[in-house]
């Protein structure tokens, strides 16, 4: 039997978490970070709400998983997240030495790739997943915005 667990299972409960965050007019970024099949976190940008520009659904998941496990390091989990990290979450990422990002669109103007960041040398990566249902979230908002 083929488990549902896949990438793109992880991937839409991500993009949940963007729509939630599209419907609070924060900019659509989800992630959910799961470890052994199981959603440990999930979040969704709130810059807006809390009026912090570190709150990205990144750094949300980060500090909700590592509460929920109890120490600061994220070995043996997966963060699934719409966007491309940026810098500033990438660094975050490469300090938790979380074991695998997967990502749906690309960021090709603040992505940590075309910034040159980082992410930590044992972290796998995984990009695309749903790349297309990502990527129109991002652009419906902005051009809402318009």
């Amino acid at each position: 039997m083929e488990t549902i667990f896949t990438d793109e299972y992880f991937m839409k409960k991500a993009l949940q978490e963007a729509e939630m965050a599209f419907e609070k007019d924060e900019i659509p970024v989800g992630a959910v970070i799961v470890v052994d099949h199981t959603i440990i976190a999930r979040t969704h940008n709130l810059t807006e709400l809390l009026h912090d520009v570190t709150a990205h659904a990144e750094m949300q998941a980060i500090t909700s998983a590592a509460n929920f496990l109890g120490g600061k390091y994220l070995k043996g989990c997966t963060l699934y997240v719409t966007l491309e990290p940026c810098q500033m979450c990438a660094g975050a990422l490469y300090w938790s030495q979380i074991s695998k990002i997967v990502f749906g669109a690309a960021d090709t103007k603040r992505g940590y790739k075309t910034l040159g960041t980082q992410i930590h040398p044992k972290t796998e990566v995984v990009s695309g997943i749903l790349e297309k249902e990502c990527a129109e979230l991002m652009t419906s908002f902005f051009q809402k915005k318009r």
